[in-house]
């Protein structure tokens, strides 16, 4: 028989922990909070009233319901009052010292088969539960803030732990609504070891100056639907909060994706913590207000009036896939006329007629009307033949990932288009700076990466070489604004922006299931529930395919050469296998349909 909880005390009335109580208490469970001193017990009372009010101006809990809420639960500062509860859940600071003592003092006043559980993200529960009588009898319960929105709820066995309490408590979680994942006791369980990682990462690249911190998060946001940018992110969980979760990964890891940049150090010392200090990566209204305000880092226009710009009114692609007739769309539904080259007249003829479906779909939806797609159709041009290119004011090069072919492509446009003619690559992990070599006009190349499916993602990404001239990437940008994109601009290395941020982020996932820590399951349930990603890591590896993500790994890895960007072993078996994902009905997961 399971474990049934009725009463429960939490200790520890923060953010975290006030939110703990009142996920209990919702739930209708009697609950004894406490805390060390009077004081921090009405802050924690002002954190439950104000999350209670909330939610009745919200209209999802009313007068009613707020008082039978608040009604079940006691505060108090003494641990003896949690003689008789079946679990205490501890959400103090995360120092494995006060942590340790908490638990030292529960073990003295609860009954032999209470449940001590901790909060911690990052810390050893190990280490804490050695500290008891009953190790046995310690797990940790991951909330993810704020707990009573977040549905995530990571439990921690460590190599003590009674199978019985983490099966009572995986169960107890599922009557709270909550996805309870079970994991192995190492630092960052699953979701803080994958997410800072990340974070870590573009933490890095803002210093290096690569991007910067407004073109970091709206790659990440509008190239992969993230609900908040890394930078943005660090400044609400507070920087030095960030350092001492990515200190302890590393001190367990000594993986150097893991090992906080010296940013942060330099940052913390100075104050700037984030949102809660009022000013970190962004400057805010005020400390703990969410409203940026402009600084000396605030961009201006994107592009200056003052900056020249070429003018483009006629446009070549080059390829008739997908991205290539995504692409065409884009131009041509903006009004420009637009030279589409294929190899063969049936493989143009497809592209356009795929862009006819596209537009099709679009008038029945509402969203055009059938005077505009025909307007559109009508900027169209088809062709097998590159020297139609020889007017155009831009070529956008959009063919297979294979370097030495896209430097034949630009070899021979640089033989036949204008003086002036910028051209322009799509690849998403090739250098542009060898396609520019390949030609004797570097400084009119540039990349353009736009994002799959064209006419649908926001984001393109302006890749500058060491070589392009300022008014092309100027050029690129306006381009940008005028198909309704949003542009970002980075400089010529391996991945850019997104794919240098998320397909180590995939990678470590990877290494994290063929570790035998979690299943792909919890992984993809973690990532989705408790950091609000689109797709969990397993799901859009199989989406983008592995063979095309053991591509841009590989890249990442030759470029920067350390060991944490190497491909995962496993990645590469499956690959080897042929299981590629989707397209092949078989990847990490088994498709019923191709």
């Amino acid at each position: 028989m399971a474990r049934e909880f009725r009463t429960v005390g939490v200790v520890g009335l923060g953010t975290m922990g006030a939110g703990i109580v009142e996920v209990f208490a919702r739930n209708g469970l009697q609950v004894i909070a406490a805390e060390v001193t009077e004081e921090a017990v009405a802050r924690g009372r002002t954190h439950l009233e104000t999350s209670t009010r909330r939610a009745i101006d919200r209209g999802k809990m009313t007068e009613e319901q707020a008082g039978e809420l608040l009604g079940r639960i006691t505060t108090t500062t003494s641990m003896a009052d949690l003689a008789d509860v079946d679990l205490v859940v501890e959400a103090v600071p995360e120092s494995l010292d006060l942590k340790a003592s908490v638990f030292a003092e529960l073990d003295k006043h609860v009954g032999p088969d209470t449940i001590l559980a901790s909060n911690t993200s990052s810390l050893s529960v190990t280490e804490l539960a050695v500290r008891t009588q009953r190790p046995g009898k310690v797990v940790g319960m991951h909330f993810f803030n704020p707990a009573p929105v977040q549905k995530l709820v990571e439990l921690v066995r460590t190599v003590v732990t009674e199978p019985d309490v983490v099966e009572d408590l995986q169960a107890f979680a599922a009557t709270l609504d909550k996805v309870p994942v079970v994991i192995g006791d190492r630092a960052g369980f699953i979701a803080n070891a994958l997410l800072f990682g990340y974070l870590n990462h573009a933490a890095r690249m803002y210093e290096e100056r690569y991007a910067s911190r407004e073109d970091l998060d709206a790659a990440m946001r509008h190239g992969c639907g993230y609900p908040m940018g890394p930078l943005a992110l660090l400044d609400l969980i507070g920087l030095d909060t960030a350092y001492e979760i990515l200190e302890t990964m590393y001190a367990q890891s000594r993986n150097l994706m893991h090992a906080p940049t010296p940013l942060f150090k330099q940052m913390i010392t100075a104050g700037l913590l984030g949102r809660k200090s009022g000013r970190g990566f962004y400057t805010y209204e005020k400390p703990h207000s969410s409203k940026v305000v402009p600084d000396a880092e605030t961009p201006g226009a994107l592009v200056s009036d003052e900056a020249p710009v070429r003018e483009v009114q006629r446009v070549g692609v080059v390829g008739t896939g997908t991205m290539a007739s995504g692409i065409v769309q884009v131009f041509a539904s903006a009004g420009f006329d637009v030279v589409v080259r294929g190899r063969s007249d049936s493989k143009v003829g497809a592209s356009i007629a795929g862009i006819r479906k596209s537009l099709e779909k679009a008038v029945v939806r509402g969203r055009l009307t059938e005077e505009e797609r025909d307007a559109t159709l009508g900027r169209i041009t088809g062709t097998t033949q590159l020297e139609d290119f020889a007017d155009v004011d831009l070529v956008v090069e959009a063919i297979a990932e294979e370097l030495e072919v896209k430097r034949a492509v630009f070899g021979a446009l640089d033989e036949i288009c204008k003086p002036g003619a910028i051209l322009a690559t799509t690849t998403s992990s090739l250098p542009v700076v060898e396609c520019a070599a390949a030609t004797s006009r570097p400084a009119d190349v540039v990349g353009l990466h736009f994002f799959n499916p064209a006419p649908v993602m926001k984001l393109v990404e302006v890749v500058s070489t060491i070589g392009t001239a300022p008014d092309v990437s100027a050029t690129a940008l306006a381009l940008c604004e005028k198909l309704g994109k949003v542009p970002v601009s980075c400089g010529d290395r391996a991945g850019f922006i997104v794919n240098a941020l998320l397909f180590p982020y995939l990678n470590d996932a990877v290494k994290m299931l063929e570790a035998h820590y979690a299943t792909a399951d919890d992984i993809d349930a973690a990532m989705k529930t408790g950091c609000a990603l689109p797709m969990g890591p397993f799901e859009l590896l199989d989406v983008v395919g592995l063979d095309v993500s053991l591509a841009i790994e590989r890249s990442l890895y030759k470029e920067f050469r350390q060991s944490g960007f190497a491909p995962a072993p496993l990645l590469e078996h499956l690959v080897t296998a042929g299981r590629l994902g989707r397209k092949t009905g078989h990847g990490f997961r088994d498709y019923t349909s191709r």
